[in-house]
């Protein structure tokens, strides 16, 4: 070759560095002194300048439609399936492109050319076998011509040429073009694949970065699980996340959904057989899925994957053990998951469950240094304040027989029996402290009590006031503390929902074989807002089911007062 294609324009990379094959054919077309072999150079060049793949797709369909003088073109990518999973057209204005319907899958003369990756040039389109005609708004097309792109050994797709401009078909020489201008596409893709690839790398170690250092300081749990979706999220360019946790049963949880249509699958609880993310753990590797809304492996729970396409799931392990399963897809009609995204997912993914494992083993740790507080202060509550209020109310036994006055006299009984009063609190609240099954369902009433204000005031904006007396751990049955624990927090999303309030207060008392729940806010009362009635009556069936009653009052001095009430068992 001349050596004038040896110079480089704006940076644009020399030819002696292309592959020889490339070469080859560049000098077979110089040789042949067409007229477009400038046009061809000037493709060649302008597709290896890209770094990112979706630029180097579009760079290489609008080169194509140049070199050989088309009115229209297209790039379709093979999906994993055999069809095409990204098309990427040119010549058609926007309002072509949405009259003519939906993008095609890959069969007729598209398809013929991925059944045969060999060149295919057509002076008449609907004269061959496969041709199935055109969908309707579809401009009018004669003249074809196809050629595979390859990336190594392996078709990565086909560029699509019809219409010559000025009428006639597509030449041998057309047919040359194109053909040498697919070896710099392959060269080209191969290249922004490489770039894709060390980027993603990078982003994912920065992110498994993050994740470590926030465990440092000791993180939540939840919070840890979040940062894993959030990342996994944007870095794959998802429309949603799904973080999925086994459960009793041979279930999963969707403990976590972040993106489109969450709300249709957090919390969900399905078997691992006929959900995505169970086929992913069964298999042991990443899954991916072209249509997840119609996907055969996914045939339990309700629908949830409206308007979604591509998707992947990966299983989480640290070592042998499975901890969960991270699902990302995006919409229909996005590019599909490939192989240099979700080739460091599962890296990731191990790391997470790493950084998952460790989370617990801190909240281990933390909840045992917790345990040994609460017997020391359960030890010193028993061993210095009871034997200490015991011996008081002793002393005052002793004196009340030298109390003449009766007024007096009965003071001394009445504080006798405050003592007495206390003295069984405080055994109760030891008996809580002492109790090392902390699991949220059987912890105490008086802990899950302030666990369900604590969660309740992130909706309501501040922290109610709380008031509790009486034997709430073990005069209240299980199956009481659980009415009660619902019908609190129902009473408190009414109020963040409805009440407009500032501050609400609220007493839960066990005495005189009752026990009562008040909870009392200064909001707009329930009298001007009807919405909040309709929960307000499961409340009260609750309590009817338990031999209570509940009311509902507006006070004088505004808000809303709501009481509950219900018999202890004797």
């Amino acid at each position: 070759m001349g050596e004038g294609y040896s110079r480089t324009d704006g940076g644009r990379p020399h030819l002696h560095a292309l592959p020889d094959d490339l070469l080859e054919q560049l000098r077979a077309v110089e040789r042949a002194s067409g007229p477009s072999q400038h046009l061809l150079l000037e493709a060649v060049l302008s597709v290896g300048t890209g770094l990112e793949l979706p630029q180097v797709l579009r760079c290489i369909v609008e080169a194509a439609v140049v070199v050989a003088d088309a009115r229209y073109g297209a790039l379709g990518v093979i999906g994993p399936d055999g069809g095409l999973s990204q098309f990427l057209p040119v010549g058609l204005t926007d309002e072509q492109f949405k009259a003519i319907g939906p993008l095609p899958a890959g069969h007729g003369i598209l398809g013929e050319l991925i059944r045969h990756p060999a060149p295919l040039r057509l002076d008449e389109l609907g004269a061959h076998p496969a041709s199935y005609g055109f969908p309707p708004h579809h401009p009018a097309m004669h003249a074809f011509l196809g050629v595979p792109i390859r990336v190594g050994d392996d078709v990565f797709g086909n560029l699509y040429l019809t219409e010559k401009r000025g009428g006639g078909p597509f030449t041998e020489g057309d047919e040359t073009l194109l053909s040498t201008l697919a070896v710099a596409a392959g060269v080209a893709v191969e290249h922004a694949r490489l770039f894709e690839q060390a980027r993603y790398r990078q982003e994912w170690l920065a992110a498994n970065h993050e994740i470590v250092a926030g465990l440092l300081p000791g993180a939540e749990g939840n919070d840890v699980l979040s940062t894993i979706v959030d990342h996994a999220v944007r870095i794959l360019a998802a429309d949603l996340g799904v973080l999925a946790l086994p459960v009793a049963g041979d279930c999963l949880r969707m403990e976590l959904a972040s993106g489109v249509d969450a709300e249709a699958h957090r919390g969900l609880v399905l078997p691992r057989q006929g959900s995505f993310g169970g086929a992913a753990l069964s298999a042991g590797r990443p899954l991916i899925s072209g249509d997840v809304e119609h996907d055969p492996r996914i045939t339990a729970g309700p629908p949830r994957w409206w308007g979604l396409g591509p998707a992947v799931a990966v299983p989480m392990a640290a070592g042998e053990k499975v901890l969960g399963v991270l699902i990302l897809a995006r919409l229909r009609g996005r590019a599909p998951f490939t192989e240099s995204e979700t080739a460091p997912l599962l890296t990731f993914a191990g790391q997470a469950a790493l950084a998952m494992e460790l989370s617990e083993q801190r909240a281990s740790a933390d909840q045992l240094t917790l345990l040994r507080d609460r017997d020391r202060i359960a030890r010193d509550l028993h061993d210095l304040a009871i034997q200490r209020l015991f011996a008081i109310g002793m002393t005052l036994q002793s004196t009340v027989r030298f109390v003449d006055h009766p007024e007096a006299h009965e003071r001394l009984l009445r504080a006798v029996d405050d003592l007495d009063e206390t003295i069984k609190i405080i055994r109760s609240t030891i008996f809580g402290l002492r109790s090392h099954d902390v699991a949220r369902g059987r912890q105490g009433l008086r802990a899950r009590t302030v666990t369900t204000l604590e969660e309740a005031s992130r909706a309501l904006g501040f922290m109610p006031s709380l008031h509790m007396a009486g034997l709430l751990d073990t005069d209240v049955p299980a199956g009481l503390a659980e009415h009660a624990l619902a019908v609190l927090g129902e009473a408190l999303t009414n109020v963040a929902r409805h009440a407009r309030a500032r501050s609400a207060d609220v007493s839960l008392i066990a005495r005189a074989g009752r026990l009562t729940l008040t909870v009392a806010d200064d909001g707009v009362g329930v009298t001007e807002n009807g919405g909040r009635r309709s929960g307000l009556l499961n409340l009260a069936k609750r309590a009817e089911n338990a031999g209570g009653g509940m009311t509902v009052e507006a006070p004088t001095t505004g808000g809303t007062r709501l009481v509950w009430s219900v018999p202890l068992p004797a």
